[in-house]
């Protein structure tokens, strides 16, 4: 009885050893996206917050002009831009909407249309949002 008790110990004390102990990083999560309104008329842009937090966004664009539009993102007056690369919207019929998601860094951008027939409007993104490491119910 004593043998087998002690062979139990022995085999608890070899499985408790067995495991990875290796760790790792665990990152914050990104900052939640927000959604910012773009609506495109025949005669401007209007975009709704114009200044921002670097971090993951959807633009909500709605073409209320007569004719197909393009709308771009691009940098504005030479200064670094709050796009990576330039980006697009594709052709959006009129009276339609479209729907990007994209990660924006700090910087300016111009959101404007591809043909240059609308002024662009601005979009001023300042340094990243907070983590939504906190925040319960996020994807």
């Amino acid at each position: 009885m004593i043998g087998a008790l002690a062979t139990l110990v022995v085999l608890a004390g070899l499985c408790s050893g067995c495991g990875d102990s290796a760790s790792y990083a665990n990152a914050d999560r990104p900052p939640a996206p927000i959604s910012i309104s773009v609506a495109v008329t025949g005669e401007r842009i209007a975009v709704a917050p114009s200044r921002v937090g670097a971090g993951p966004v959807v633009l909500l664009i709605a073409n209320e002009s007569g004719r197909s539009r393009d709308v771009t993102l691009t940098a504005a007056g030479g200064g670094r831009s709050c796009v990576p690369d330039d980006a697009s919207s594709g052709p959006i019929n009129p009276e339609d909407a479209a729907r990007i998601s994209l990660r924006l860094v700090e910087g300016a951008c111009e959101i404007g249309v591809a043909d240059g027939t609308i002024g662009p409007a601005r979009l001023v993104v300042g340094p990243e949002r907070e983590s939504a490491q906190q925040d319960l119910l996020q994807p």
